[in-house]
């Protein structure tokens, strides 16, 4: 306490160890000076017009004119305002100061006790490991805190202020210098680079992690704190409440999540943390990190039962009518933690995470069933295992019935051993899902339906993702239609989808005829996939031309050959749009 002592001891101010650091005038000096004095003898707060009357006097209000002095001391951060919490001091005239409280600040009480308000910033060189590296973030997040106290009471070209953020723009340079220095993995760069997180996501992010990394529940979870840590005045925190919202990047990518809990006033607040699964990545970088998608892959080629597919498109890049797509969003709210709680208050759902659905996709072929099931899975960031139901039937007695089982039993099985739940599609499940036979007399009859039984009784206790695709839902059982939660039709597309499709898939680089027309192209009755493979040929047609431009005649000619085909009928294909 050395330096606290000398300033009280010094019989002239400007003699004393700090007073060089403080950047105020003789009579500011002396009000803190008093202020301290007060403060060791057990008064935080103080009355500006008692401590302004015992320092100058009230003759000639000399009192009342040296209110600039106190002001002058806000600005600078070396005290604090107690009377006007929820205002800026600039929002707060000079005579509305005279009967406030005011008390030293923090910035200044950390001077009087160390002499110094300088931080040691790290050297310039790589980083050796991902502790050091977090060591500097988290200081960095310190100064965010600092700053946003500061906020609460001083004007925004306060010289506090002013020291905190140049102090923070030269550890961020520091901090990015060394990351690029750097040659080894750090897990949290490649999080806010896989997932393209802009600065205030990462101070977000970071500010959970200190948390974790401190042991502390309550300081920096709040959202109003986290917001608050990242805007610089009320418009910002209304604007950036919406990174912590349902749908923002750091929740949808499943980077954060939050617990839901009553408050004091009887409102909902929320409680903000990083997913388990990121958290021990980062705090055990040298694990494994690839150990489960390694694994499932390692198991599916161990096995001829299912396809694992990676599905590379979402629910944005395939043509859907309003009314699917609709239905489709509503399916993926299902992730949504308020309606998780809702539905599990309600007793309609389960207490177990995911989405619960068993779908059936139906039309005719070629009207994008199967890539609209990927989709949906893409969406849902899950992997898709893929079976042919076409393969089920077998020639020996008994063998499809068992294979029926084997579905599902290899299902269970490879999602308990990796850990994960991937969506199961059963591509072309016609056989599964058509009416049972009520007068199965012969033995192929009676195998059919022991088959479907066996397939109702799987379908009953499957948990998680299910989509089966069929042409035809004339003939479904009744007792499987009651088991799917969906039933969604798929048609060919209408004129407007055909017009979306072409304009989606028509390249923009391209150079095409004058009055080249694509309402004119929308006008044949094509399928999506059809659309794909008549631009693929085209293209290959034109691409070997002198001069390679897209002619409407080379289009016709194309879809004609694709409709009439050398079996004189038109032909169906996929229906998918990839973006640009």
């Amino acid at each position: 306490m050395q330096y606290l002592i000398d300033f009280l001891e010094s019989n002239r101010i400007e003699k004393s160890k700090i007073y060089e650091q403080l950047k105020c005038s003789m009579e500011e000096a002396k009000i803190l000076k008093q202020m301290t004095q007060n403060y060791v003898q057990g008064s935080i707060e103080v009355v500006v017009s008692e401590v302004l009357i015992s320092l100058f006097g009230e003759k000639d209000y000399l009192h009342v004119k040296a209110l600039p002095f106190v002001r002058n001391l806000l600005d600078q951060g070396w005290i604090t305002h107690g009377s006007f919490v929820n205002l800026k001091i600039g929002e707060v005239s000079n005579i509305e100061l005279l009967n406030s409280t005011v008390a030293l600040s923090s910035t200044f009480l950390k001077l009087l006790e160390e002499g110094t308000l300088e931080v040691e910033l790290p050297q310039i060189g790589e980083y050796t490991d991902h502790l050091e590296y977090l060591k500097d973030q988290f200081l960095r997040i310190e100064f965010y805190q600092q700053l946003g106290l500061s906020k609460q009471s001083l004007t925004q070209n306060s010289a506090s202020s002013n020291r905190i953020k140049s102090k923070l723009q030269q550890l961020e340079s520091r901090i990015e210098e060394r990351v690029k220095a750097t040659k080894i993995d750090i897990v949290v760069e490649n999080i806010f680079k896989e997932n393209e997180l802009n600065q205030k996501e990462q101070i977000i992010f970071l500010a959970l992690l200190k948390e974790e990394y401190a042991g502390e529940f309550e300081s920096l979870r709040d959202m109003n704190t986290l917001v608050s840590l990242i805007s610089f005045d009320d418009y910002e925190k209304i604007k950036n409440r919406a990174l912590l919202e349902d749908g923002a990047k750091l929740i949808e990518n499943e980077i954060i999540d939050y617990d839901e809990m009553l408050n004091g006033f009887g409102g909902v607040s929320r409680s903000f943390f990083i997913h388990e699964e990121l958290l021990q990545k980062i705090m055990h970088p040298n694990k494994d990190k690839k150990a489960k998608k390694i694994k499932l892959d390692m198991l599916i080629n161990e096995q001829d039962l299912f396809e694992l597919v990676d599905p590379k498109t979402t629910l944005d890049d395939v043509v859907l009518t309003p009314k699917t797509r609709e239905l489709l969003d509503n399916l993926l709210k299902q992730l949504d933690r308020n309606v998780v709680r809702l539905l599990r208050e309600w007793g309609i759902k389960e207490k177990r995470n995911g989405i619960d659905a068993k779908i059936i996709f139906y039309g005719p072929p070629g009207t994008g069933k199967t890539m609209t099931a990927l989709s949906l899975a893409k969406s849902m960031k899950k992997r898709v295992l893929s079976f042919d139901c076409s393969k089920i039937l077998s020639k020996y007695v008994g063998e499809s019935e068992q294979n029926v089982r084997k579905i599902f039993d290899t299902y269970r099985d490879l999602a308990l051993k990796t850990k994960s739940e991937p969506v199961l599609l059963l591509n072309e499940a016609d056989q599964f899902l058509s009416a049972r036979s009520t007068d199965a007399s012969g033995s192929a009859e009676k195998m059919h339906n022991q088959m479907q039984n066996i397939f109702l009784e799987q379908i009953e206790k499957f948990n998680g993702m299910l989509i089966a695709t069929t042409n035809l839902l004339e003939n479904i059982d009744s007792a499987f239609s009651r088991r799917f939660d969906y039933k969604i039709a798929f048609e060919k597309p209408t004129f407007t989808q055909r017009l979306e499709l072409w304009r989606k898939l028509l390249p923009e680089t391209a150079v095409y005829e004058e009055n080249f027309s694509i309402e004119e192209l929308a006008k044949y009755k094509l399928s999506g996939g059809q659309i794909k493979l008549v631009l693929k040929n085209c293209a290959l047609k034109v691409a070997v031309k002198e001069e390679p431009i897209f002619l409407m005649q080379d289009f016709i000619d194309t879809i004609e050959r694709e409709t009439k085909g050398v079996f004189g009928e038109e032909k169906s294909m996929g229906f998918l749009v990839t973006e640009k």
